[in-house]
């Protein structure tokens, strides 16, 4: 450690001694090179694998200053986790420096060491106002709560923060997430007397230069990314000769999921600790079923379903093994955290998770990670098998079974390009109007703001760099009352914009709706699962996990599920949740969930078609079959064997791949490639047409070119098409008649025509409602009137048509401008679209187009999801589609009994909702200015009598001396007034 002996100079001596002994081999490059931007003052941003020390490097420099600068009471360090568990994790892995540091200052000294507090959704009242009379010197938060310290009392606690530490920043970089961890780190240097110094922290993430714009906002920040020397164990495994032609018997059925799971549960068998990450929580509860049914010799009935079969709820058979334990999102917290220790301890073998566990969390001596399916991108490859071998120097060991042959050539591209480290470049979310409004909301509940003031803030944050003023006074335009709230409740205003004063000041109840229905994870109105029983029920009781809504919805009183690799009998089902009883032993559903997809990025589909045209060229297509089995690798390094086997392809992955593509070829002629695309044309079993566009560029690009297909086959035949799109393609369905079918041409467009027929299109979709209501909800305009309870899926989905019947008659409406660019800009890929069609007109990519007889090996895999799409997508609730609700008058009055409206409805309820609409009714009434100025505004113009009928309380307008009723004996009565400033002068 001589050499770094420079280096650690920086450091007080208990601090160099405690690190000279717990790490002999010194720091790595990363810790030196955040040291040295750290000790400059500068932000920095350090980027380096999984188990090279980021954490301590972030950390070490802020510890030390304890050691030369006792504490002061006040926070001093902000440490920002996206997940909460990773917070704990780091809040237990700072006692060992803690510890040490204060054994190397001995007793002599009277240092004290800095305390650490935790503050995330899991954080009970209790210990929450602890931290607020005492706020610990270190505390780890998330950055929802941050925002809600921000918001309340508790910002006082944060004025003497010096360093903010984002952890896991590409996690929110390119989110809405982050726009709002943005400006919450805007908000916080507000409150200082200059701002803090930021250090973000990730394993794996590009562009660095954009996320360090996200980091430092306008400020510089320096990027520590030394090369890396982490080593990488990387295969694909494919348990059978032949994925097209899979044995039928008994137990397998013709699936590939059964060889999968025998081979998972194998490997798990022969290793101490595995985690192994599957692409959905409805995935990972079967394979983790299917692997304790295995290790207690539980073998499938005939008519089971393995773990991937398509259809919505399969069977647990109530295996009582401990081998594997599910862990996502929608198991409980209290259940994941028992997960992770045990997986840690060495109790527990394997887990099977989702992303849950794909940040950085220290799941100790982890030997092997297994991936089922192609990974959502590059990135989230890494990060997944980064959780093994997690160590200072370790391998990580990571090994992939792909479901499919095509999902097998996607796998072999992600783990080429995860040796090349050519990850994803991830883009920040430009001007969020949703996120802009919440924060406003908020920034103004605790007292009034300058807007000048308020807006340079804004500007600060990197995600509003460019926000035009326009936008940003259009957002105050909402918030202060400018569309009718008569038409929609919620629409009313939450700010009070003095003009004239430049300020803007929060109305009564902007705190409480910041805080209850702040953030920006859209709510999916899933159900909570709690043992019926359990002490402390009226807090909520012991939590299992949630459900999906559909899921409950089809469940009954006594039916058995299986919900984190345990049987739970259900015993009551509520409004917002379902109280449960174990029922060990039994079998019993295992549960779905709905949910977006990630698609493929376009750049990772570009690099797969590159991939299959160069194995399309190989002259190992044309080799025996048999003979390229047997001699693979040794014999045929030069051929597309040994290519594959560089990978880390076993023989059956490379003999299935190449027979795929040259299947493909021998049917089509060609193989669709980042150079070529295919149309092809098919009569079907139904003798309608499918046409079907084979494209490697992912799901970001065909959806919103299967829009613009969709829309000119309307406007050319009036027919409305089915488009349907997927990573590899979009397949359309078209009846036949006498004229020959649309060939490429369809596809063909002027890249600027595209993107408008795009705009045009795009707000006539379930996606833009879908977006709609989830950016309605985050601009605060759908709060939930029962915070902590449930909002069923189903009522957001009413509410948010209703406001969107309303928006739709102004085009300036800021959220519906933000959730058509949320569709284009972040979940369309529209630049590479347009990219795709001038290279189309320019000739540099080919369409060829061709006839078969029957779907290619290519078509057969996109027919199968086209099929389910229309067997499960389409079967859900129709609310998010945009479709006016038209009732003819005279024939509800027929069905109803044939009389007038009026006379079959009860006088008396006629006459309370009278007096509920005209804010007559007690429980209606309103108080004060603010009272006022709602009854104008929702009632129009009234007389003092009319508003003294309507006011809470004394009547009494707030500040005058005289109340309203003595404003009606004085003559004024017959006046009608508009305004509050005109109550006010009588006052």
């Amino acid at each position: 450690m001589a050499e770094h002996g420079g280096a650690m100079t920086r450091f007080s001596a208990p601090t160099r001694a405690w690190f000279a002994s717990a790490f002999p081999a010194g720091p790595t490059p990363a810790q030196l090179g955040a040291w040295d931007a750290i000790a400059a003052g500068q932000n920095a941003l350090v980027i380096a694998p999984t188990g090279s020390g980021k954490t301590l490097a972030a950390f070490l420099s802020a510890l030390d200053s304890f050691v030369q600068r006792p504490s002061t009471g006040a926070t001093r360090v902000l440490y920002i986790s996206p997940l909460k568990a990773l917070g704990v994790d780091v809040e237990r892995n700072l006692k060992l420096p803690l510890e040490g540091i204060a054994d190397a200052v001995g007793q002599e000294s009277d240092f004290v060491p800095p305390t650490v507090g935790v503050r995330s959704g899991d954080t009970l009242p209790s210990e929450r106002r602890r931290l607020l009379a005492k706020p610990p010197d270190i505390l780890i938060t998330t950055p929802e709560s941050l925002y809600l310290m921000l918001t309340s009392r508790a910002a006082e606690t944060l004025a003497g923060v010096e360093t903010v530490i984002v952890d896991e920043v590409h996690a929110v970089a390119g989110e809405k997430r982050g726009a709002h961890l943005a400006l919450s780190l805007e908000r916080l240097d507000a409150l200082l007397p200059h701002p803090a110094q930021r250090i973000g922290l990730s394993a794996t993430v590009e562009p660095h230069a954009e996320v360090a714009r996200f980091l430092g906002g306008a400020r510089p920040v320096e990027v520590v990314a030394p090369p890396s020397a982490k080593r990488w164990e990387l295969s694909v495994r494919v348990p059978v000769e032949d994925m097209a032609a899979l044995p039928e018997d008994d137990e397998r059925n013709g699936s590939m999921w059964p060889h999968i799971e025998r081979e998972v549960f194998q490997r798990v068998s022969e290793a101490r600790s595995t985690i192994v990450f599957a692409n959905s929580r409805r995935t990972a509860e079967r394979l983790t079923s299917r692997l304790n049914e295995l290790a207690d010799g539980v073998a499938p009935l005939p008519s089971a379903q393995p773990a991937m079969m398509p259809g919505q709820s399969g069977m647990s058979y109530g295996a009582e093994s401990g081998l594997a334990r599910a862990h996502h999102g929608s198991v409980s917290k209290e259940h994941r955290a028992q997960i992770e220790a045990d997986l840690k301890s060495g109790a527990l073998r394997c887990v099977v998770a989702t992303s849950s566990l794909e940040l950085g969390i220290d799941m100790g001596l982890v030997d092997q990670v297994i991936q089922i399916e192609a990974p959502f991108s590059v990135a989230s490859a890494l990060q997944r098998v980064g959780r093994a071998g997690h160590q200072v120097g370790a391998p990580s060991v990571g090994v992939f079974f792909p479901a499919h042959r095509g999902d097998l050539l996607a796998t072999a591209v992600t783990v080429r390009r995860m040796r090349e480290g050519a990850i994803e470049s991830l883009a920040v979310p430009t001007n969020p109007l949703d996120v802009l409004a919440q924060q406003t909301v908020a920034a103004c509940a605790l007292g009034p703001v300058k807007v000048e003031e308020w807006w340079a803030l804004v500007r600060r944050a990197a995600p509003y760099a460019n926000l035009p003023r326009s936008a940003f006074d259009a957002v105050l335009d909402l918030l202060a009352g400018k569309y009718p709230s008569a038409d929609f409740a919620e629409l009313r205003p939450r700010v009070v914009w003095d003009r004239e004063a430049g300020t803007l000041t929060g109305r009564p109840g902007a705190q409480r709706l910041a805080v209850t229905s702040g953030g920006t994870i859209p709510d999916r109105g899933l159900y909570g699962v709690f043992i019926v029983g359990t002490e402390e029920m009226s807090r909520g009781g012991r939590r299992v996990g949630e459900l999906d809504e559909e899921m409950v919805y089809e469940s009954r009183v006594g039916d058995v599920i299986s919900l984190g690799a345990t049987s739970w009998r259900i015993e009551e089902i509520t409004h917002d949740r379902v109280l449960v009883s174990p029922a060990f032993g039994h079998p019993g559903r295992l549960p779905f969930w709905h949910g977006d997809g990630l698609g493929r990025p376009a750049e990772l589909g570009r690099e797969l078609g590159a991939f299959q045209r160069s194995l399309a060229a190989s002259r190992g297509l044309s080799a025996d079959t048999e003979g390229r089995r047997r001699n693979q690798g040794e014999q045929d390094r030069a051929g597309a064997h040994s290519q594959l086997a560089a990978i880390g392809l076993d023989e059956n992955a490379q003999a299935n791949a190449l027979a795929y593509v040259r299947e493909q070829r021998e049917a089509t002629g060609t193989v669709p490639s980042d150079r070529e695309l295919v149309v092809e044309q098919f009569i079907d079993d139904l003798g309608e047409w499918r046409i079907v566009l084979h494209s490697p560029y992912g799901m970001a690009v065909h959806a919103p070119w299967a829009l613009a297909v969709a829309a000119r086959i309307r406007e050319r035949s009036g027919l409305e098409c089915s488009a349907v799109a997927a990573d590899d393609g979009i397949v359309l369905r078209l009846p036949v008649g006498d004229a020959e079918p649309p060939g490429a041409e369809l596809f063909v467009f002027d890249p600027e025509g595209l993107e408008e027929i795009v705009r045009r299109e795009i707000s006539g979709s379930a996606l833009f409602a879908a977006r709609f209501r989830e950016c309605a909800a985050r601009a605060l305009l759908l709060p939930n009137r029962r915070p902590g309870e449930r909002a069923p899926l189903w009522q957001q989905r009413l509410r948010a048509r209703s406001l969107l019947e309303v928006a739709q008659r102004y085009p300036e409406f800021p959220i519906v401008l933000e959730a058509a660019r949320e569709c284009l800009q972040d979940v369309y890929d529209l630049p590479a679209l347009t990219g795709i069609a001038r290279e189309i007109g320019a000739r540099r990519i080919r369409l060829t187009e061709v006839r078969s007889e029957k779907p290619s090996p290519f078509a057969r895999q996109l027919l199968f999801g086209y099929v389910g799409q229309f067997i499960y997508d389409l079967d859900a609730p129709l609310a998010d589609r945009h479709a006016a609700m038209l009732l003819d008058p005279v024939l509800l009055a027929d069905l109803l009994g044939g009389g007038k409206l009026r006379e079959i409805l009860d006088p008396e309820v006629i006459e309370r909702t009278e007096l509920e609409l005209q804010r007559l009714a007690p429980d209606r009434q309103l108080r004060g200015v603010e009272g006022v100025a709602d009854l104008l505004r929702i009632l129009g113009p009234l007389t003092a009598r009319e508003i003294a009928a309507r006011i809470e309380g004394p009547r009494r307008l707030s500040g005058g001396e005289a109340g309203v009723e003595t404003m009606a004996g004085g003559g004024v009565d017959s006046a009608r007034f508009t305004q509050p400033a005109e109550v006010e002068e009588l006052i």
